[in-house]
């Protein structure tokens, strides 16, 4: 059913979530996991424009994608990783494109109205502009 899961993963507490629950699912059909972050920050959003170095936000988050491919792949998973760099919502869109994925995984926060213009809805985004299933699970 599926061969690459998608799984967007925020580099916080609500990962296990998300983790845990497309583990099992990778367990029954097979799949591979990739797993991406976006780095969002000023210096990620302006990377390639200004041929900036990498900033400790996108190290630490590379390293914290290697580490959490590296315990799936001690259990067992089929793991990649990707550091995308941008806009959350337009990265999750293109790389799945890209990667030709054929679910996309990821955690949501409950936010309402006011919140989520704020915070923007990466999830609602994902799930209105990509052509796969997209898989959402509220974090705890």
């Amino acid at each position: 059913m599926y061969k690459r899961i998608l799984v967007a993963v925020e580099h916080s507490p609500a990962d296990r979530t998300i983790l845990e629950h497309v583990a099992g699912l990778a367990k029954l059909t097979g799949a591979s996991l990739l797993l991406v972050h976006v780095a969002d920050g000023w210096a990620a959003r302006h990377f390639d424009q200004l041929k900036l170095r990498e900033s400790e936000e996108m190290i630490e988050d590379r390293a914290y994608l290697e580490r959490t491919a590296a315990d799936l792949a001690a259990r067992g998973f089929r793991t990649e990783t990707h550091l995308a760099l941008g806009d959350p919502a337009t990265e999750l869109i293109r790389v799945a494109s890209e990667r030709d994925v054929d679910l996309i995984a990821m955690s949501t926060h409950g936010h309402r109205f006011l919140s989520d213009v704020i915070r923007g809805a990466t999830a609602d985004r994902v799930r209105h502009l990509v052509k796969c299933p997209v898989l959402l699970l509220r974090a705890y």
